[in-house]
C-alpha cells in the first residue's frame, strides 16, 4: 500500500518520529511518503514567494497518488496542515489512520482524544504496532 504520512515536521523530535514510523511501515511492506521528504529547504527557498504554493502542490499531488493516509496526532491539538490533509483525504474517501501516542486529552468531548471532526474521520490507534495491525486488516481496493 502507498501511504501518505501526515504530521508536523518542524522539530528534530517530530522528524525523528516520522523517520522511525516510516521504517516500521516499510518493514511491513508499504511504500511511505511524508512531506519532509518531498522538498528540500533549498528548493523551498529557491521558490521565493512561491514557496507556499510549491509546498501545497507537492503535498496535494502526492496525496492524490496514495492509497491511504497515516496521520500523526500528537500535541495539544492536531497540526493545522495535518488537519487539512485529513479533511482532503476524507473528502476523497481515502482510508485514514490516526496515531496518537500523546496521553494528554485534546478533544472537545469527554474521552475524546482529539477534536471530534478529526476523530470521526479516521481509524484511531495509540501505538505503532496497533497502526500496522489496522492497516493490515483494511480491505484492499
Amino acid at each position: 500500500m502507498r501511504i501518505y504520512q501526515a504530521g508536523p515536521l518542524f522539530t528534530e523530535a517530530e522528524r525523528s518520529f516520522h523517520q522511525k514510523l516510516t521504517k516500521e511501515l516499510e518493514k511491513a511492506g508499504h511504500i511511505v511518503i511524508w512531506p519532509g521528504a518531498l522538498l528540500t529547504d533549498e528548493q523551498i527557498a529557491a521558490a521565493g514567494q512561491n514557496g507556499g504554493e510549491l509546498i501545497f502542490n507537492s503535498c496535494k499531488n502526492t496525496l492524490d497518488e496514495c492509497d491511504c493516509v497515516v496521520a500523526l496526532l500528537d500535541g495539544s491539538q492536531v497540526d493545522d496542515g495535518t488537519a487539512w490533509e485529513i479533511g482532503y483525504a476524507y473528502a476523497k474517501n481515502m482510508p485514514i489512520y490516526g496515531l496518537r501516542t500523546d496521553s494528554r486529552r485534546a478533544g472537545d468531548a469527554q474521552n475524546s482524544p482529539v477534536n471530534s471532526m478529526i476523530a470521526k474521520s479516521l481509524t484511531y490507534t495509540t501505538s505503532v504496532d496497533g497502526l500496522i495491525t489496522e492497516i493490515a486488516q483494511a480491505p484492499r481496493k
